[in-house]
């Protein structure tokens, strides 16, 4: 009785990240299965943990080639903790619960709310049930065109099964993919329907769930959230400036666009200016890149997605936050002010925390890993970057990592997916509101 009530008193992001650790360890003990290698061997325990870890915290960082390493068996199970993993395990929970006429209790909606990052659970149940219905429908439709696509060029069972598994990876947000030999979809650079229909699949992903169901609903109401609109705003932003910024930079380099017709060379920059949102599909080299444009995608990508979405990294939002506290304190402006609304200081401060924990953990494990893997700094800041963001970019540098280089990945993969600030919420003690006030102080700054 104790034990339950102790169970009982554990926070909603204590529950989240223990609820994501045990899918993770469920993860890996299944890849761990004979059945799940092509070649009947066991996978050894760091490597399916590193997967495990990567499918679920929807990244796409690979040790090991997906394609030609895992059985059906084992590409299930990854396609099945991406899933989980994107939607959010209680999202999953809930699904079931709503199968089973089950009540959702008070301890459900807060977890809920904590894993789709609302300030409050009024209506938290019903966008669940949007979640998943929203989900279902891209992902099967995106499928099917997939699917079409794919029987040009491969026998129809394995044309459906390809299908499938890119438009669950892709909506997700997760990066892995079946073409073998670390290839992702380099082999469609060119191709219309697949770059089309992935970069749909990413950005409806990517955008939340929320602003989703604003868009959805926009015909009936004819307005937008605040959300909405800040995100749709700094998404297309991002989205614009990337591909001019790679069109540019990558025009004339022959290991990337310049070898490409103008057909190619759009479609290439606009996709990689896509996956840094926490894709992690490529058309192109990533390692063929100059460095001024692998070092933008690092800024992308620590960027990220938005909020309440498959993706990771700071969030749109988060960025929009501090760019208008620069713009704000330029002009000599208390509030900051977005679409005729002021913000308050609190999600300000939130954003500030964001920033500085996410910048503190991709320093800090890029340093150590410098110490102990091969390659230049950037590289290792790539990779770390690619990490926290929950993107799956690769340099080539994940395949080659030590033992103690897999798990500071594998751990940076785990705050990415939760969030810095959740995290510290789980581990820490929380304190009360403060009953008394000190006095104000004066610092120089600047």
């Amino acid at each position: 009785m104790n034990e339950k009530l102790k169970w009982l008193r554990l926070s909603p992001p204590r529950i989240l990240v223990l609820g994501f650790a045990a899918i993770i360890l469920l993860g890996t003990a299944l890849l761990m299965l004979p059945i799940s290698t092509r070649t009947g061997e066991s996978l050894g325990f760091i490597d399916a943990l590193f997967t495990s870890t990567s499918a679920t915290c929807v990244t796409g960082l690979v040790v090991v080639d997906t394609a030609t390493t895992f059985s059906y068996f084992g590409e299930f199970v990854i396609m099945l903790l991406i899933q989980i993993g994107g939607l959010g395990f209680m999202t999953m929970a809930t699904l079931f619960a709503l199968a089973f006429k089950r009540r959702i209790s008070l301890k459900d909606r807060l977890i809920l709310q904590e894993a789709m990052n609302q300030s409050s659970m009024e209506g938290i149940v019903r966008l669940i049930r949007r979640v998943l219905l929203y989900s279902l429908i891209i992902e099967a439709c995106s499928a099917v065109i997939l699917m079409i696509r794919f029987a040009f060029d491969m026998p129809l069972g394995q044309a459906i099964y390809y299908g499938i598994f890119h438009a669950v990876s892709m909506f997700n947000n997760a990066g892995f993919d079946l073409f073998g030999d670390y290839r992702s979809l380099t082999g469609y650079v060119y191709d219309p329907v697949v770059n089309i229909v992935v970069i749909f699949l990413i950005v409806s992903g990517g955008i939340g769930f929320i602003v989703l169901s604003d868009l959805i609903d926009f015909r009936k109401q004819r307005k937008l959230s605040l959300q909405s609109k800040v995100v749709l705003t700094t998404t297309a932003a991002l989205l614009l400036v990337g591909f001019i910024i790679i069109f540019i930079f990558e025009f004339t380099n022959p290991r990337t666009l310049g070898s490409l017709n103008w057909g190619g060379k759009f479609f290439g920059a606009m996709f990689q200016s896509v996956t840094p949102r926490t894709a992690g599909a490529n058309t192109i080299d990533i390692t063929g890149l100059r460095q001024a444009t692998q070092f933008f995608i690092v800024i992308l990508m620590f960027i990220g997605a938005s909020p309440g979405s498959t993706g990771g990294g700071i969030k749109t939002t988060t960025f929009t936050i501090m760019v208008g506290a620069v713009i704000a304190m330029m002009r000599g402006r208390e509030d900051i002010v977005m679409f005729r609304y002021r913000l308050a200081q609190e999600r300000v401060l939130k954003a500030l925390t964001i920033v500085l924990l996410a910048l503190l953990l991709i320093l800090t494990v890029s340093m150590i890993l410098s110490t102990t893997e091969e390659g230049d700094f950037l590289k290792i800041l790539f990779e770390t970057t690619s990490a926290f963001g929950t993107v799956g970019l690769s340099m080539g540098l994940t395949p080659d990592l030590t033992v103690f280089g897999k798990i500071m990945i594998s751990l940076t993969m785990f705050v990415g997916r939760l969030g810095p600030l959740t995290l510290a919420y789980a581990l820490g003690r929380r304190k009360g509101k403060e009953l008394y006030r000190h006095p104000e102080g004066k610092m120089i700054i600047g």
